[in-house]
């Protein structure tokens, strides 16, 4: 059964639109009044450093906790509403398949859940993009290394026929070899329009896929833009010192 392709969202429309939000646990500020707006066709890289609020702005944006003021809209839904997600898919940073699934069976059940048919050939290309050997199709993921579970989590989200892409430090338990192959496929996806919100450590791999980067720091937005910008802000040739000195100018205040 082939997969039915999703409905596409125009180019250049609003897909994802965070509004003052803002959120703590407790008494620590996470987000502060964050905004920002990702346009169809547009990859956009959230990069900080640990504890800087991305992944609580993603679980955010995702309903997986409420915010205290601001709004997310998503499509043009507000994000409480489960139809708001219907056009994305996400991957977490710690991404743990449940261990009594084979790799084929975890496959078919994200497939059916996104409302996509099983096609046996695009799964077998798909785990042949990412090096995952056929047999592991059958090999319980309890047996999986981190590197091949990350690998499963990645072939699940790329095979499910959706505009927006989430993803949670996608590379993480990645060797070169394997971060090289989902690069490829992320330009792919990036030539057929689809959008990505991303997180990474890795300010190489954004200033590579990214068109634009968001820097948050201390829960609030220090920069938004192309890398090139960053670094011409800051006048430095390299985007980790520009990072760095765009982190100082607002560890202030």
């Amino acid at each position: 059964m082939r997969q039915a392709s999703p409905e596409r969202i125009p180019m250049a429309a609003t897909v994802v639109r965070f509004e003052k939000v803002s959120k703590s646990f407790g008494r620590a500020r996470v987000l502060r009044e964050v905004e920002f707006e990702l346009h169809a066709g547009e990859f956009l890289g959230l990069a900080g450093e640990n504890g800087a609020g991305k992944t609580t702005l993603l679980k955010c944006m995702l309903d997986f906790c409420s915010m205290d003021s601001g709004a997310i809209m998503v499509h043009g839904i507000p994000s409480s509403r489960p139809e708001a997600r219907r056009h994305l898919v996400f991957l977490p940073e710690r991404f743990t398949p449940p261990w009594f699934f084979t790799g084929r069976e975890f496959v078919r059940f994200m497939l059916r859940l996104s409302g996509a048919g099983w096609d046996e050939t695009a799964v077998r290309t798909m785990f042949a993009e990412l090096d995952l050997e056929e047999r592991s199709l059958e090999a319980p993921v309890r047996s999986y290394s981190k590197g091949m579970t990350q690998k499963l989590g990645l072939a699940a989200s790329f095979l499910a026929p959706r505009d927006l892409y989430v993803l949670d430090e996608p590379m993480s338990g990645l060797d070169p070899s394997a971060r090289a192959r989902v690069k490829g496929i992320l330009r792919r996806l990036k030539g057929q329009g689809r959008t990505l919100l991303f997180t990474s450590h890795s300010l190489a791999d954004v200033e590579e896929i990214c068109d634009h980067m968001l820097v948050l720091h201390r829960g609030a937005v220090a920069f938004h833009g192309a890398a090139q910008a960053l670094k011409e802000r800051y006048g430095e040739s390299s985007l980790e010192r520009a990072f760095l000195k765009c982190v100082g100018a607002h560890s202030h205040g």
